[in-house]
Formats: C-alpha cells, sequence, structure tokens
C-alpha cells in the first residue's frame, strides 16, 4: 500500500484522561520539520492532547533526545519523533537512516513507549515536502494518530 492509497490521518478517540506527549523534533529542514509539526498538533489537538516540544540537532539526536526525557522528570504518556533526512551523494544517508530507526525502536521496545515516528527518509526535498504539507497525506499527523493509538492501547492492556 502507497501513501496515496491510505486513509487521510485523524485523531482517534483517546480513553481516560487527556494524554499529554513530548513532540522530539529535528529542524535541519525547518519548513518540512514545520509542516510535520502541524499535521501532529492538529490530530493532537482534535484528540484533546496536549504536547511539549523539544528540538534536536538531528535526527541522529531524535532517540537519543527520547532516552534522555525517559530520565527527566516530566511525565508522558507518549512520545513523537520527526525528522527528515535527504539522500545525497554518499552513504551517510543510509548510515543516518538505518541507526536512527533502530535507535527509535530500541528505545521504544526497551522501555515499552508509546511512540509515533514521523522520520521521513527521503530521495528529494520534494519528496519531503509531499510528505509535510498540509493537504493530502502529512506524516506528522500519522505519527500523531500512531502515538495516540498505542496510548489507548497501553491503557486498555494496563500498561498506562
Amino acid at each position: 500500500m502507497s501513501t496515496e492509497d491510505a486513509e487521510l490521518p485523524s485523531a482517534p478517540a483517546v480513553t481516560g484522561p487527556a494524554p499529554h506527549l513530548l513532540v522530539v523534533r529535528a529542524p535541519y529542514y525547518r519548513g518540512v520539520i514545520d509542516g510535520l509539526t502541524m499535521g501532529a498538533q492538529r490530530i493532537l489537538t482534535q484528540a484533546g492532547a496536549t504536547a511539549d516540544t523539544l528540538d534536536v540537532a538531528g535526527a541522529f539526536e531524535l532517540p537519543q533526545a527520547i532516552r534522555i526525557a525517559l530520565r527527566g522528570t516530566g511525565k508522558f504518556d507518549g512520545f513523537i519523533a520527526l525528522g527528515c533526512i535527504v539522500k545525497g551523494e554518499t552513504d551517510h544517508y543510509d548510515f543516518i537512516c538505518r541507526t536512527t530507526m533502530d535507535g527509535i525502536m530500541a528505545v521504544a521496545l526497551q522501555f515499552g513507549l508509546c511512540l509515533g515516528t514521523g522520520l521521513l527518509t527521503c530521495d528529494t526535498i520534494g519528496q519531503a515536502e509531499a510528505r509535510s504539507g498540509q493537504d493530502g497525506h502529512n506524516k506528522g499527523a500519522e505519527a500523531a494518530a500512531a502515538a495516540l493509538l498505542q496510548i489507548n492501547a497501553a491503557r486498555r492492556l494496563g500498561a498506562a
């Protein structure tokens, strides 16, 4: 299934108290990340959720920042990771994409996090812009909806 085949993201109904999330952003491509953030915020607002935002240097730092947040005193029901990696001329792209996604999954699994991932891995900036616009399929909105669904699952299973 491609993005074009998927339903547009909408806010799931959240059971229990309004969730509070941490949105961790890597704003290297500011316009793209701002678009992803607006999409995520739209979903969170529709669901009655609140969020804090934390910017980090780049995509590589996303899983590190989520892990650092777990050491802090803030209480978050879930996390949203937003970033964008655009392919360049070297294999640096492959390394950063794989390591970042592996790191995000590792921290989520190790700590049982409710996490939505909006990490774009694109060949061109045009592809990233198409996935972060406010019309159509915004991957930030999809990440927020995924995080909220995970929060629902955790609450239903008594894990939240």
